[in-house]
């Protein structure tokens, strides 16, 4: 038709509309090696020990993608990350490469006509933003969990995706684990009978070890702390705020509720999603929330104990705590359940048997987080986990946060995203930004 081929890449998006597709199943075509041509160019923003790690690597792996761009406001690890890419398809080539360019600056990236995607693995609270300047520039965006800080800015980053018809994906690994999608395809399925209630919980990771108000200290050199802050307000530097200086271990602002929800939406937002998906209600939420919990004091301040309780419309409850990680499905007929990483169990070894026919709902092999959503942009088809599902999981640990907070049971109307008469429980739907990088 004489499209080029990044027209299509940059439009995918737009025949898509956000609506659900199947999910994206192993193809053969997709096993074999693709010229660089081919590729998504994909820009990395946020180099910190979840880039480096994980998302770099299978992105660097995928003969789908192409890194063309590594941003980070720490330039210490905006150098690593750039030495990382750039090695690695050196490697490859056989010679030495230096295709892949760095960035202080995300907004900078996002101005390059010829980047696809962008993957976005900051401080929680830059998420929303980036992500929506992202859609404003007609790129594709794969977003670390969790997506977002509070519940209207989840909502504002769906209305934009909408409006601007990118791809998007959470980029959570749960749903293609095995032992979770066969959970997930026995409770819809009805083989443990009519969900009557579901149990969650999530580990003690980022809870306990209160920490002292800290000292202000120096801004390193290496950091623009400012950028760091962002929509954040202003706030002294001090390095348990921020994370290590030259180091990639686990940051202090994951558990700074300026920048975090802690760990009920850290792990929630994987958990959580693997109840929403179980009860078929991903685009939904549910009607009503209490919840007691404990908050640690100090600079890191977020829960450290939760003990919360909901109810869907249709009469399901969802139990939510801090544990192990675990999603426990319950029906009238038998229950199943799954401990992260992959520990599955059923009240009768004849569940665990029990295998889909041919018009069962089921799923297959489900493609990885990564590979799923730069499938999804060759297609032009919506990932299997798109963002809006995504705020509907992360909404629903928030939801939980605000009952703790008011201390009450709340009335929730998911359809227009509205508490019932509690104006205490409606002021902490929005956190208000700091306007400097960025306005709704």
């Amino acid at each position: 038709m004489g499209i080029r081929r990044r027209e299509f890449i940059r439009n995918a998006g737009i025949a898509a509309g956000g609506a659900f597709t199947a999910p994206h199943i192993v193809s053969s075509s997709l096993l074999k090696s693709s010229p660089p041509s081919d590729r998504i160019n994909v820009a990395m923003i946020g180099l910190g020990r979840q880039t480096v790690n994980p998302n770099i690597p299978q992105f660097l792996k995928s003969e789908n993608a192409q890194i063309v761009a590594v941003c980070d406001v720490d330039s210490w690890r905006l150098s690593n990350g750039l030495k990382q890419v750039n090695d690695f398809y050196s490697q490859q080539k056989g010679s030495s490469w230096k295709g892949c360019a760095a960035y202080g600056d995300f907004r900078e990236i996002l101005v390059r006509k010829d980047v696809d995607a962008v993957m976005i693995a900051t401080p929680d609270h830059w998420h929303v933003p980036m992500a929506i300047e992202a859609a404003r520039a007609g790129k594709h965006v794969s977003l670390e969990k969790p997506i977002s800080t509070c519940i209207e800015h989840g909502r504002q980053l769906v209305k934009a995706i909408k409006e601007y018809g990118i791809i998007t994906r959470n980029d959570s690994e749960f749903r293609p684990i095995p032992q979770f999608s066969k959970a997930v395809t026995l409770v819809r399925n009805g083989v443990i009978g009519k969900l009557e209630r579901i149990h969650v919980a999530v580990p003690a990771e980022l809870s306990g070890d209160s920490l002292k108000p800290e000292p202000t200290m120096p801004v390193p050199d290496e950091l623009n702390y400012d950028m760091w802050l962002g929509p954040a307000w202003e706030a002294p530097y001090t390095e348990k705020r921020v994370h290590a200086i030259k180091a990639y271990g686990r940051p202090g602002w994951m558990r700074v509720d300026s920048y975090c929800n802690g760990m009920i939406s850290n792990w929630g937002a994987h958990l959580m999603g693997i109840v929403q998906w179980g009860h078929n209600s991903e685009y939904t939420g549910p009607v009503s929330i209490e919840g007691s919990g404990e908050f640690d004091k100090g600079l890191w301040n977020t829960l450290n104990k939760f003990d919360i309780h909901y109810r869907y419309a249709d009469g399901v409850e969802v139990f939510f705590r801090i544990e192990r990680p675990f999603v426990r499905f319950e029906g009238s007929q038998g229950w199943v359940e799954v401990e992260y990483p992959d520990k599955l169990t059923a009240s009768s070894q004849k569940l665990l048997d029990w295998e889909p026919w041919p018009g069962d709902f089921s799923f297959g092999k489900l493609l990885s987080d990564k590979e799923d959503f730069l499938t999804a942009i060759k297609n032009g088809k919506q990932s299997f986990e798109p963002l809006e599902t995504a705020h509907r999981t992360i909404s629903m640990c928030q939801l939980g946060l605000i009952a703790i907070k008011t201390g009450s049971r709340l009335s929730w109307n998911p359809d227009t995203e509205e508490f019932a008469g509690d104006n205490a429980a409606s002021a902490l739907l929005n956190i208000p930004i700091r306007e400097k990088y960025f306005k709704f």
